[in-house]
């Protein structure tokens, strides 16, 4: 007897934590699977919460040529063509207000912030820790943060960890901005509704595919959104607890091949 054909039109994909593993390398097992599942009939999309300058390299690496969702939702990207197809800014004003305001509840805070644009830059502050082979621009002065349009801010506070700085930003500002935990020491500040969701959903409309027919892979809080609107939502087994409380199922970690594990088994091939 033949395998059922593949049940889902798009696989979704986080990228760090998720389809990454640590040295920034997909598995050729992984691999293997979402070329599996393209010659099903899917589509592999990638949905970070990187920016585009900080997501090109690595599609670039992984020869990935076709849309990806960047920016947490806010840049839908054509990565064959090197060009954006959509992309929104975050309200500079509107962002600066919700930045006073969490300041003087919670104290100074460590700020970076990515600029709009395929080639936009990512700038950060004093004291901000930014992750170790992500290029960014220092900046003595944050003032220059606002003189062009941006994606998002980062934010870290000196004693807060992440999931209370989550918490304490949007009991204070969360009616201006959107606050998300895109990682370990990443917090940022959105445009208030814009999430993986709104993006990816967007992505879909364009390759005619409905969230019905879509199944989606992540690891941490930022891909509740996405595990919301598609129809089967997969945290690995290293993703954060807010994530696994909502997923359909768990699957092994990002290291141990867990997209794979997952496809194999609905390809009829585990």
């Amino acid at each position: 007897m033949s395998p059922a054909p593949f049940p889902y039109k798009l696989v979704a994909t986080d990228l760090d934590g998720t389809l990454l593993r640590s040295d920034d390398t997909v598995s050729e097992r992984t691999r293997e699977a979402l070329t599996a599942a393209t010659a099903a009939g899917a589509v592999h999309i990638i949905v970070t919460g990187r920016g585009v300058p900080w997501t090109r390299r690595v599609l670039d690496a992984l020869d990935y040529r076709g849309i990806a969702v960047c920016g947490q939702g806010a840049q839908v990207y054509d990565a064959g063509a090197h060009r954006l197809l959509t992309s929104v800014t975050l309200d500079r004003q509107l962002a600066g207000l919700a930045l006073s305001k969490l300041e003087a509840e919670v104290g100074p805070l460590a700020l970076a912030a990515s600029r709009d644009g395929v080639d936009g830059d990512v700038l950060f502050g004093p004291g901000y820790r930014v992750h170790e082979g992500l290029p960014a621009v220092y900046l003595e002065d944050t003032a220059a943060v606002w003189a062009a349009p941006l994606n998002k801010l980062y934010i870290q506070h000196p004693e807060l960890d992440d999931d209370d700085l989550v918490s304490v930003a949007r009991q204070t500002v969360g009616s201006l901005v959107d606050i998300v935990m895109a990682g370990p020491g990443i917090v940022e500040i959105l445009p208030l509704g814009l999430t993986k969701a709104t993006g990816l959903s967007l992505a879909a409309r364009r390759l005619g595919v409905k969230a019905a027919e879509t199944i989606a892979f992540g690891d941490m809080p930022n891909d509740i959104p996405m595990f919301g609107w598609a129809a089967h939502g997969v945290a690995m087994a290293n993703a954060h607890a807010e994530l696994k409380a909502v997923a359909d199922e768990v699957t092994t970690s990002n290291e141990e091949d867990g997209i794979a594990v997952v496809l194999e088994r609905l390809l009829g091939a585990a």
